[in-house]
């Protein structure tokens, strides 16, 4: 029988990582769509974005896994960026105070 050990440094480093980048990486995607409604052409602007925010997140991933070599650190790490993409859309989804007008 063969008992499979769960390195829980490594998944807490994963974990810590990915929460933090993931934080990032949707604070940037909130910025990004902000500052794109008010471009005449946001697409220039919201594709360089995309590309440089994906980019980071696989880099942060790259390196907190060692190249892909530490399984629980990815676990870790994906299970947060999950974690963090949920609250940030359930964040996304709440209805918003409206102000009140001046006349």
């Amino acid at each position: 029988m063969t008992v499979m050990m769960i390195d829980w440094h490594a998944v807490i480093i994963g974990f810590g990582t990915g929460v933090t980048v993931s934080i990032l990486y949707f604070l940037g995607l909130a910025l990004s769509v902000r500052l794109a409604l008010r471009l005449t052409r946001p697409v220039s602007f919201l594709l360089p974005s995309a590309a440089l925010r994906i980019g980071l997140l696989l880099l942060a991933g790259w390196l907190v896994t060692d190249g892909g070599t530490l399984g629980w650190a990815f676990a870790g790490y994906v299970l947060a960026f999950f974690i963090v993409r949920f609250t940030a859309t359930l964040m996304a989804r709440l209805p918003r105070v409206k102000e009140a007008k001046c006349n």
